[in-house]
């Protein structure tokens, strides 16, 4: 009796690095690298609850010397008024907007004048995004910064606000793609690894999605009755992960 428990304790255990049941960990796919940007992701509390599907902590596992900073008004967040007052830092809002930056955009590299590029990502419900912002009087007086380019996110299972919103793995993803087209971010840095493992979390979604709908159960979402049709899982035909080749162009 004793060697069972002890057998099952581990398949109910969490992985107190990506936060995952042993049993579907991700860190197997996590692979770290120095992007040549400072990431700070502001998360909010109800997201930093639901890490089961999130991706900012996926993003910041990936991006060495990235952060998370939990709340809801960071205006007097000693350790983001620390980054922002960091003289090495050129700090940046990414955040939509007409008066945005971008990293091809003239002028830019001048105002970053040698230091690092510092990008705050709001990690929250659109919703909830506008309120942080609103309410942290340190990050709303921040320049706005988001991509040239148009993107489609591979998220299959969560249905986005908007066509063109995209998860913060794949924002810190085609942001440094953006950066290295425009020369700020060596060529030489990889960021597949961000991508790499955002697949395998999409095609787990997937899978256990499809498992759901076949044994008839319900779901964790009041809707979820609505879904009955089975979803193609990417790259499952071929006995792997989604390739690179089915990640969305610009």
């Amino acid at each position: 009796m004793q060697s069972e428990q002890q057998e099952e304790e581990p398949l109910r255990g969490i992985c107190y690095k990506c936060l995952r049941p042993l049993v579907s960990c991700y860190c197997k796919y996590i692979k770290p690298f120095d992007s040549g940007v400072k990431f700070v992701l502001l998360m909010h509390p109800k997201e930093a609850k639901r890490q089961r599907t999130g991706t900012g902590r996926l993003a910041h596992l990936t991006l060495e010397g990235s952060e998370i900073l939990v709340g809801v008004d960071f205006t007097e967040n000693a350790r983001l008024n620390a980054l922002l007052s960091d003289p090495a830092y050129y700090p940046v809002l990414l955040y939509p907007g007409p008066d945005a930056w971008t990293a091809g955009k003239e002028g830019f590299r001048e105002k970053l004048a040698g230091r690092k590029l510092l990008v705050i990502i709001i990690d929250s419900t659109w919703a909830c995004s506008k309120k942080m912002i609103k309410l942290s009087k340190n990050v709303l007086a921040l320049p706005k910064f988001s991509f040239s380019g148009s993107y489609r996110s591979i998220y299959t299972f969560k249905r986005e606000p908007k066509e063109y919103c995209v998860s913060s793995i794949e924002s810190c993803y085609y942001l440094i793609k953006e950066l290295q087209a425009a020369s700020i971010v060596p060529k030489a840095i990889e960021p597949e690894p961000l991508m790499d493992v955002f697949r395998e979390l999409v095609k787990f979604q997937l899978q256990k999605e499809n498992e759901r709908i076949s044994l008839g159960l319900p779901g964790t979402h009041a809707y979820d009755w609505k879904y009955t049709t089975l979803k193609k899982v990417p790259g499952e035909e071929e006995g792997g992960s989604l390739s690179p080749s089915q990640s969305p162009a610009p």
